[in-house]
């Protein structure tokens, strides 16, 4: 692969998984309009890799407080804050991947068109700027109930619609709750972990049934340059979510999304 595909493809991907503005909406524009081929799976591993490996070092701490908390339950210490978060991250990701499961090829063979990732991208970046306007701001994550993370978890599950974008429909349930925008953000960081593990881990399982030589220094590239954008990204997006809000992102998920529709009608 071009040493210049690698690097918009692999800093796209780190930056649109943890931005509220569809990574599929930016990943198809490119082979749409210049022409460009598929990145492959061993690629996609790649920058999943990379973009696990920079949301586990940004939130090191928190997720080593998880795994000793849950550890303490589970050796029959009491429950805490901690050990109720892991396995509110377990259960809220149990939507997404079941839905996954029995939806992945209707979603692969129907819902990856231009104008289905246009329309999503303009319709949940519409749903967004409402759930950011009529926020309430009441709640950390330490007020989430078990209902709230269905609902935030059942959320996740609709992000197989390309163009939903997975960050984005979780902040917009958040927000809908009575999240702080920082608090909504954030458990959308955490949601993300067990769910690009187990895409990961599927994509990986593809890989590895296909066999053949894998194109290493792209995948070294990838899992790099996708880790340090997206660690840029989260520590960006946490530092100036409560100042500007979902706003920018709103306008322009409205403005791809119109393009996206608009070369779809041009093809």
């Amino acid at each position: 692969m071009p040493l210049s595909h690698i690097v918009f493809l692999a800093v796209i991907q780190g930056l649109t998984e943890f931005l509220p503005i569809s990574s599929s909406a930016h990943l198809v524009l490119p082979s749409a309009l210049l022409g460009w081929p598929d990145q492959g799976l061993a690629f996609d591993v790649a920058v999943h890799v990379g973009t696990l490996l920079a949301v586990l070092f940004y939130f090191r701490r928190d997720f080593t407080l998880l795994a000793i908390g849950w550890l303490r339950q589970v050796r029959g210490g009491r429950s805490s804050y901690h050990a109720r978060l892991a396995w509110m991250l377990a259960v809220g990701t149990l939507p997404a991947v079941v839905a996954g499961l029995l939806l992945n090829d209707l979603v692969e063979q129907h819902l990856r068109s231009m104008l289905v990732i246009g329309v999503a991208t303009l319709g949940f970046g519409l749903l967004l700027g409402y759930a950011d306007r009529v926020r309430t701001e009441r709640r950390t994550t330490r007020a989430l109930t078990w209902r709230d993370v269905l609902i935030i978890g059942g959320a996740q599950a609709l992000a197989l619609v390309p163009g939903t974008s997975r960050s984005g429909i979780t902040m917009t349930a958040g927000l809908m709750l009575g999240l702080r925008r920082r608090a909504a953000a954030r458990f959308s960081f955490y949601l993300s972990v067990p769910l690009i593990i187990a895409a990961g881990s599927y994509k990986t399982l593809g890989l590895v049934k296909l066999g053949g030589q894998a194109p290493w220094l792209d995948i070294g590239f990838g899992v790099v340059l996708s880790a340090l954008s997206a660690y840029l990204c989260i520590h960006l997006f946490l530092n100036l979510i409560s100042r500007v809000g979902m706003l920018p992102f709103v306008l322009y998920r409205l403005a791809l999304g119109a393009v996206l529709i608009g070369v779809y009608f041009q093809l």
